[in-house]
């Protein structure tokens, strides 16, 4: 049996059939070092023009692959732009558990330092204090499905980690901090908005399933709607240290809407009216509710207008709903976008979950990667998406993992720094000892 792991192949028409089924293939690989061949990629797409293909890689699609290619070293075919089918075969696992001595030495060759791939180092003396990275985009391509594509490999993967305090047999490890810049899109249409993801999943993450903090800057907004405006996000986080494991999370017990935060992004000529057809809508569903107002900003422009609100619950779950408006405005569009947005974020509070629709598919990946049972109410009203039912076939063609009706999921208990690859070929191999000793004995039997 060859000590390789087998290629993945996955139909890219499967389901939801669009980018994110890409995304978590992706993103899974370039963390497992499993190889990966996805065709018909967004086949299901449907072109805004006649004659314009819809399907293959895009501009936004094609940043995310390039970065994990090269922070992989990855061996690749169809890497470009367009492209309908890809594989994708990660072939550097990085330099993993360093000691301190290692650790300043990579300052000495900060900028040639062939494991570093997408990586420069920052350092204090010769002491490596951060990496960063940078991921250029030309085009409002979502920066947040970029982010969802990469960010496993930034907490999971035991890029480096500097050991402090060892003595003998004892040793502390510290996770080298990480700072990644992406250019593109903040507002986009069909995307999360950068608001959703610093609202809703960031703090999902961090008080829910243990995550460490993702702090993300706004340095620069980037509009699909209108006139295209390419915007840049700056996003700093700490890596899971080495050797460690996600526990197991159990998304349950929603509690009692305790407080609303709406976020507004408009024209001064719809912005107070938006602001107060919105404050009165949810005052009068949820009157007990306090009113938070976190972004109210001016676009300076007739054709930009976004509004999120996210409910927060007595437990701390977050659900969000959001309009990002794609007509021109007039007197009636506060009324019409805060329609959208609250009967939407009703619909999911009514459904009695944890989590909002949106939010049921970028959760899958870290339910997979756990260790142990996780489970994620999504409430008894609400099916999974199409978007999570892809997800959930994804994880399982990649990892073997299955997923309940309810959405429940024994995860793979990915340990940071593993070579997860090596292990799957190993349980493979003695998958492959059991039949032969089970046809052995029934032979015997006979």
């Amino acid at each position: 049996m060859s000590s390789q792991p087998q290629s993945v192949s996955l139909d890219g028409r499967t389901l939801e059939g669009g980018g994110q089924l890409l995304r978590l293939a992706l993103s899974l690989s370039a963390l497992t070092y499993l190889p990966v061949h996805v065709w018909d990629i967004r086949a299901n797409r449907v072109p805004r023009k006649p004659y314009h293909p819809a399907g293959g890689l895009k501009p936004a699609h094609l940043a995310a692959v390039e970065w994990l290619a090269n922070a992989t070293r990855a061996d690749t075919r169809g890497m470009f732009l367009g492209s309908s089918t890809l594989h994708f075969t990660p072939l550097c696992r990085g330099p993993g558990m360093a000691s301190s001595g290692d650790i300043e030495r990579s300052c000495s060759r900060a900028n040639n330092e062939s494991t570093a791939g997408v990586w420069q180092a920052v350092c204090d003396g010769d002491r490596l204090t951060r990496r960063d990275s940078r991921i250029p985009l030309s085009s409002p391509g979502s920066v947040c499905l970029i982010l969802q594509a990469i960010l496993p490999y930034l907490l999971f993967h035991s890029l480096d980690t500097a050991s402090t305090a060892c003595q003998e047999k004892e040793c502390r490890a510290v996770s080298v901090p990480l700072r990644v810049i992406i250019e593109g899109g903040t507002n986009v249409s069909k995307s999360p908005s950068i608001e959703y993801f610093s609202q809703v999943l960031i703090p999902l993450l961090v008080k829910k399933i243990g995550i460490p903090k993702i702090a993300t800057t706004l340095i620069k907004r980037g509009w699909s709607s209108g006139r295209a405006d390419v915007g840049a996000v700056q996003f700093d986080l700490t890596p899971l240290t080495h050797g460690s494991k996600l526990s197991k999370f159990d998304f349950s017990n929603r509690g009692e809407v305790a407080s609303m935060h709406i976020s507004i992004l408009a024209p001064a000529s719809v912005r107070n009216s938006l602001r107060k057809k919105v404050t009165e809508r949810l005052l009068a569903r949820y009157p007990e509710a306090d009113i938070l107002y976190p972004i109210d900003e001016d676009t300076g422009n007739g054709t930009r207008l976004y509004l999120l609100v996210v409910a927060e619950t007595s437990n701390g779950y977050r659900l969000g709903q959001d309009c990002l408006w794609g007509r021109k405005l007039n007197s009636a569009t506060p009324d019409s976008v805060s329609a959208i947005v609250i009967k939407a974020l009703e619909r999911d509070l009514d459904a009695g979950g944890c989590v909002d629709e949106y939010m049921q598919d970028q959760l899958v990946v870290f339910q997979a990667l756990a260790e142990g049972r996780s489970t994620v109410d999504t409430g008894k009203k609400a099916c999974a998406t199409l978007h999570t039912q892809t997800a959930r076939w994804v994880a399982g063609q990649v990892l073997g993992l299955t997923f309940d009706e309810q959405g429940n999921c024994n995860g793979c208990g990915f340990e940071v720094g593993e070579d997860f690859a090596e292990r799957k070929v190993e349980n493979a191999v003695a998958d492959l000892g059991k039949v032969q000793i089970e046809s052995n004995a029934d032979k015997r039997l006979e």
